[in-house]
C-alpha cells in the first residue's frame, strides 16, 4: 500500500506514505525502498514484525528517509485485515497508492483460520478485502491508484466457483496458484470498472521471474525442478530490485489512468489472456468474493 501526499512529474512522491503489503523480503521490500528514496512516508504491512523491522531499518539507512513504519497484517485472516483497515483508516489521512504485494506460491493444501485455501485467501481474498476497506481513503486522495502484483501464470488459469477451495477435488499447488493470479488480473479489471469516474485507477502485473524466497515450496513438489533453480544459468533471472519495477512503474508514471485495469509486463502494457477479460467472470468473483469475506456494500 503505498499513500502519497503529493504525486507530481519528476518529484512523484515527495512528502507521500507508502504502505505496501508483507514487504519484508523480496520485491515487496524493493518496492519500498524505491518509493522511500523518492521521500514518501512508507507504512510496511506485515506478517512478522521481527523480520518486518529489520527490513524497514535497512530502507531508513540506505535511503535516509526515517519515515519508515511497520504494521501488522495478516492476509490470511479476515479479522486482521479489517483490524489493520480499520487503524490505517484512523491514523493516515490520505492513501494515495495502494500496492497489494504479498503473496503465496504453490503451497500444500493449508486452510486459513477462515477455512479458505490458503493460496486464493492470501493472493486474492486478503488484497480484495483490504481494497474496499481502504477506498474511501483512495477516494478522499484522488487521484490515486491501486496496484496489485499478479503473475504471467493467470494464462491457462480457471475461476472454478463450484470448489474454489479444491475441497471436492484433488488439489494441485499449481492449479491453486494459477486461479489466485487470475483472480488479481479479473479483480484488477473489475475494480476499474466499478471505479470508472472516482479518480481511482486499477493496474495489475506480471513482475518476471525472480530470485526470491517465494518458490520456497516448489521444490517440495517437483525436486528435479529445485535443483535446476540452483543451476548457475538460472541467475539471468531478474533480482528483486529488478523485479519491483514494472510495479513502480504503474504506480507512478504519469497519465496511465486511461488505461486503468490493464496488465502490464516489464514496464508496458500487455495484453492479458483471454480468461483474464471475462468481463462475466470478473464480476462474479466479485460478487462471491464479498460474500465469503463478509464484505456487506458491494453496490460499488
Amino acid at each position: 500500500i503505498i499513500s502519497m501526499r503529493a504525486v507530481a512529474p519528476g518529484g512523484w512522491i515527495a512528502g507521500g506514505v507508502c504502505l505496501c503489503s508483507t514487504p519484508n523480503t523480496g520485491i515487496g521490500k524493493e518496492t519500498s525502498r524505491d518509493v522511500a528514496r523518492r521521500g514518501a512516508r512508507v507504512v510496511m504491512a506485515c506478517r512478522d514484525l521481527t523480520r518486518a523491522e529489520q527490513a524497514a531499518e535497512d530502507i531508513r539507512q540506505s535511503t535516509g528517509n526515517g519515515n519508515v513504519v511497520i504494521r501488522h497484517l495478516d492476509l490470511a485472516s479476515v479479522y486482521s485485515v479489517t483490524q489493520f483497515a480499520k487503524d490505517f483508516m484512523d491514523g493516515e489521512d490520505r492513501l494515495d497508492i495502494l500496492i497489494n504485494n504479498a503473496g503465496v506460491m504453490m503451497c500444500p493444501r493449508w486452510l486459513t483460520e477462515d477455512g479458505f485455501e490458503t493460496q486464493l485467501a492470501v493472493n486474492h481474498l486478503g488484497h480484495f478485502l483490504l481494497t474496499n476497506l481502504l477506498l474511501p481513503r483512495l477516494k478522499t486522495s484522488a487521484p490515486s491508484r491501486v496496484v496489485t502484483v499478479s503473475s504471467v501464470a493467470h494464462q491457462g488459469g480457471h475461476i472454478d466457483f463450484d470448489d474454489l477451495f479444491a475441497s471436492r477435488k484433488p488439489y494441485s499447488s499449481l492449479e491453486s496458484y494459477r486461479q489466485s493470479k487470475l483472480a488479481n488480473v479479473l479483480f484488477t479489471r473489475e475494480l476499474s470498472r466499478r471505479l470508472t469516474g472516482s479518480g481511482v485507477s486499477s493496474f495489475c502485473l506480471h513482475p518476471g521471474v525472480i530470485r526470491t524466497e517465494l518458490g520456497r515450496h516448489v521444490e517440495g513438489w517437483f525436486p528435479m525442478l529445485g535443483a535446476l533453480l540452483r543451476l548457475p544459468s538460472l541467475l539471468l533471472m531478474k533480482t528483486p530490485t529488478q523485479g519491483c519495477q514494472t510495479t513502480v512503474y504503474c504506480a507512478v508514471t504519469p497519465g496511465l489512468e486511461g488505461q486503468s485495469g490493464r496488465y502490464f509486463s516489464d514496464c508496458a502494457e500487455k495484453e492479458a489472456a483471454p480468461e483474464g477479460r471475462d468481463d462475466f467472470a470478473a464480476r462474479k468473483l466479485w460478487e462471491e468474493s464479498a460474500r465469503l469475506v463478509g464484505l456487506k456494500d458491494i453496490s460499488l
